[in-house]
């Protein structure tokens, strides 16, 4: 399967997915009033807030909370990064930051369908299995998402 970016995308229902399958999304252009503005918000620590402070932690310079990240790779997916059916409904998964997101990063998602598992107590949704790598503009991933999602099943027609 292809890439699904491009201007009008349909919304995948769970039984239009297939193990294997990727979605690439737009990008965002991260810089250093935004890492602070939700560091003040919502992570107010130091390597989030001020350059010198962060220069003798273990970020070596300012860097963007890891929720920061999580929200930004939460809205590329939701403008398209994966158009599926229902929205993005998460029921659990995994996370993790391999390297610091910094100011001038440009971030895309790449996700890859990795599990489909139908509900076997309500057949009108399953659980789609989608790992998704935050991916700076050097190609550095700086997140890894592994998320159970919800999703619906195609209506039977009749």
């Amino acid at each position: 399967m292809g890439s699904a970016q491009s201007g009008e995308q349909q919304e995948l229902f769970l039984d239009d997915l297939q193990v294997g399958q990727r979605f690439v999304s737009g990008t965002h252009a991260l810089d250093a009033e935004q890492i602070r503005a939700f560091a003040r918000q919502f992570d107010p620590q130091g390597f989030h807030l001020d350059d010198e402070a962060a220069k003798d932690t273990l970020f070596e310079g300012l860097a963007a909370s890891g929720w920061h990240t999580a929200a930004i790779t939460m809205k590329l997916n939701v403008q398209g990064g994966l158009p599926f059916r229902g929205g993005i409904v998460g029921a659990g998964g995994e996370i993790r930051w391999p390297r610091p997101t910094r100011p001038g990063d440009v971030l895309h998602v790449e996700s890859e369908v990795v599990e489909i598992t139908p509900s076997r107590t309500n057949p009108a949704r399953g659980i789609a299995t989608v790992r998704s790598e935050t991916r700076n503009q050097k190609g550095e991933v700086v997140q890894v998402l592994t998320a159970k999602l919800v999703l619906p099943r195609r209506p039977a027609s009749g």
